[in-house]
């Protein structure tokens, strides 16, 4: 009887209103899916017992958690630090070169963490290019690159449009009727931002770094070149070297556990995040703030990151790229690598995205406690190591759907776990944005649920879908691992590209291949950054610093 209460209370939604039974099974068919790589984990960790505990329980592995713990506060931090004021400034200010710096600035993310490892380490350490440029200048030996500094430096560049992109998003849906009224009151811009804007941007920034966190916790490649011993690449190390994965597999629990405790604090941080819009459709957009002669050190703000994660990175594969076509390294082959990867990217950003809907749409409509925890169950993948995520699945293929087993299928089953969480926040963002009025009014006029979530709830969300799809389009473009292990044989992308001819020390084929990723992944960035963007203001004038309106 107790159970049954127990039962009942979890699907009892808050608001009052039952889901329907379609929306419930498709996302505990998602949120089950996404389980599949932690109860592998479990089963590989329980084949001997409780002598998993011990080998968890080493001083070694202490060790190795305190610097995982300590990279990913680190990045996290500081990638919201970078994030915030860069988008309040490319979204609410007058800066030049504002529709340029709002694409510059999200195109790191599409930058693979390996290639992004390298090309730092090429620029910055005490034997490169920039060494070369200040000897003259008297600088003998630039400061060490390889450890956690490094290692930081790498995540931060690639992890700060995860905050951006949610902040942006959010700034452009914010009604600015609350912050005009705390300009009427006599709040001045610093004041109506920390007591107006940032409490509403608040959900969108815990977010963000819910998903940089748990980027850094799964996190390979940068951290493997910097050398920086994390949990991930002492997984990644144990999967290679050893026949008995059993350690790898504990560990692997470990960053399960860290994710689960994640989710519960970011749960706990955005609070409700129930905020909407007043008003139906097209809404009137916020007045530009001109910040005076205060606009040059806010495009020193948005520049620095910019000029710092893309533009050097890409001048140093261009440089490669040049050394190469000079030595004639052919890149024709490239292409297919190319088609496949713009291929497999596309189907796994729109069954991803399938995937959300069903997840956020429950999450937000009909909050319960199970609803909670079918959205919090998606992130978990988001934080495993790719290789843990594809062996996994190796293990499903073979023994449950061995007609999917070395397919592109499979594949992208793996992708929607890795980054299923990319496409359920934006999804989630839109939908605390939509007033849920307007869907209790189709209601009213005797439309069903299902027929209002289709025909009101999924088209009014199609900005967030298509930031979401986006997001894991990117993602998918650069993932390795789980593309090495789960492709099918003799199916090249443009990410295990780069691995290979990094590998055999072919530099202009890698830059070659990251430049075609960053070219193919950063034009749909750019096309929605833009059209998001857009020139929104451009009939509501300025507002001066001071506060008051520019005629």
């Amino acid at each position: 009887m107790k159970l049954l209460r127990l039962i009942l209370s979890w699907l009892q939604p808050y608001n009052g209103s039952r889901p329907p039974a379609f929306l419930v099974t498709l996302a505990a068919a998602v949120a089950i899916a996404s389980l599949i790589p932690v109860a592998y984990l479990v089963v590989r960790s329980a084949g001997v017992g409780s002598g998993w505990l011990d080998l968890v329980w080493r001083p070694s592995t202490a060790i190795i958690f305190g610097q995982t713990f300590l990279l990913m506060v680190l990045v996290t931090m500081i990638s919201a630090t970078i994030a915030v004021p860069i988008g309040w400034i490319t979204v609410r200010s007058n800066i030049p070169l504002r529709r340029v710096l709002s694409v510059a600035s999200v195109l790191p993310l599409v930058m693979p963490s390996f290639v992004m490892a390298t090309t730092v380490i090429e620029m910055y350490s005490p034997n490169g290019i920039l060494q070369g440029w200040l000897t003259g200048l008297g600088v003998d030996r630039l400061p060490e690159i390889y450890g956690l500094g490094g290692a930081t430096l790498v995540l931060v560049l690639m992890t700060y449009p995860y905050v951006l992109l949610t902040v942006r998003g959010a700034l452009r849906r914010m009604d600015p009727a609350l912050e005009e009224a705390a300009r009427v009151m006599g709040y001045g811009p610093v004041h109506t931002f920390w007591a107006v804007t940032f409490p509403m941007l608040r959900p969108a920034i815990v977010g963000g770094s819910l998903l940089v966190a748990l980027y850094t916790l799964s996190d390979f490649g940068g951290v493997t070149l910097l050398r920086y011993q994390t949990l991930t690449a002492t997984i990644m190390v144990q999967y290679q070297s050893s026949i008995d994965r059993t350690l790898a597999a504990a560990l692997s629990l470990i960053l399960v556990v860290i994710a689960v405790l994640l989710l519960l604090g970011e749960g706990f941080t955005r609070g409700s995040g129930a905020y909407h819009r007043g008003t139906v459709g097209t809404v009137r957009n916020p007045r530009r703030i001109d910040l005076g002669r205060w606009r040059w050190a806010g495009l020193a703000i948005v520049t620095v990151p910019v000029l710092i994660g893309l533009v050097l990175p890409v001048g140093v594969l261009l440089h490669w790229l040049i050394r190469g076509l000079i030595n004639d390294q052919h890149l024709i082959p490239l292409l297919l690598p190319a088609r496949n990867s713009i291929y497999v990217s596309m189907l796994a950003a729109i069954a991803t995205l399938m995937a959300a809907l069903p997840v956020s749409i429950l999450a937000v409509r009909f909050q319960s406690k199970l609803s909670r925890v079918f959205e919090r169950s998606t992130y978990i993948g988001f934080g495993l190591p790719g290789v843990v995520v594809a062996l996994s699945l190796v293990f499903f293929g073979i023994n449950v759907v061995r007609p999917l087993y070395q397919s592109i299928w499979l594949l992208i089953f793996a992708y929607g776990v890795l980054f299923l969480p990319a496409a359920v926040g934006a999804l989630r963002s839109s939908l605390l944005q939509v007033n849920p009025k307007i869907e209790e009014a189709a209601q009213t006029l005797g439309s069903s649920q299902w027929r209002v979530i289709f025909s009101v709830t999924v088209p009014l969300v199609m900005p967030g879908a298509l930031a979401g799809s986006t997001m894991v389009f990117l993602l998918t473009m650069k993932e390795l691992p789980a593309t090495l292990i789960l492709s099918p044989i003799g199916y090249r992308t443009l990410s295990t590209s780069i691995w290979a001819a990094a590998s055999e020390a072919f530099f202009a084929k890698t830059a070659a291949a990251a430049l075609l990723l960053v070219i193919v992944a950063g034009i749909p960035t750019a096309y929605l950054t833009l059209r998001g963007h857009g020139d929104e203001v451009k009939s509501s004038g300025s507002v001066a610093l001071t506060g008051n309106p520019i005629r």
